[in-house]
């Protein structure tokens, strides 16, 4: 799924960054997936529909803080491709919860940058 080349930029180069914390990648991603797989089964997929869903995702990314920049892209990736509703656990769920707790492992054991930052 390419918005997950994103996520690992984000995760490993900026691991400290609100958008970077476990809430943000599988919130975002799950929410935005749903939203894409709901659009893709109930309407056409139409410029006007993919802006649409982009915007739905965006403003429930940001009603649960769970802003997640390249999690926004979901939408569009799922409409334009019709994946169906298992898609939102393979690639979706079991993706992010794989790059999360790699990116714990690398943060942990080899840069040394406390990950998932503590919420203070």
């Amino acid at each position: 799924m390419a918005p997950f080349g994103a996520t690992m930029v984000i995760l490993f180069v900026l691991p400290q960054s609100p958008l970077a914390q476990p809430r943000n990648i599988i919130g975002g991603h799950f929410l935005t997936a749903c939203i894409g797989v709901l659009m893709a089964h109930y309407v056409d997929s139409t410029p006007l529909m993919l802006g649409l869903a982009v915007g739905l995702g965006v403003m429930i990314m940001m009603l649960t803080n769970t802003l997640h920049p390249p999690a926004g892209a979901n939408p569009l990736l799922i409409m334009m491709t019709g994946a169906s509703w298992g898609f939102l656990f393979n690639p979706v769920l079991i993706g992010c919860l794989l790059i999360v707790v790699i990116g714990w492992g690398y943060h942990r054991f080899i840069s040394g940058t406390e990950y998932p930052k503590k919420q203070g």
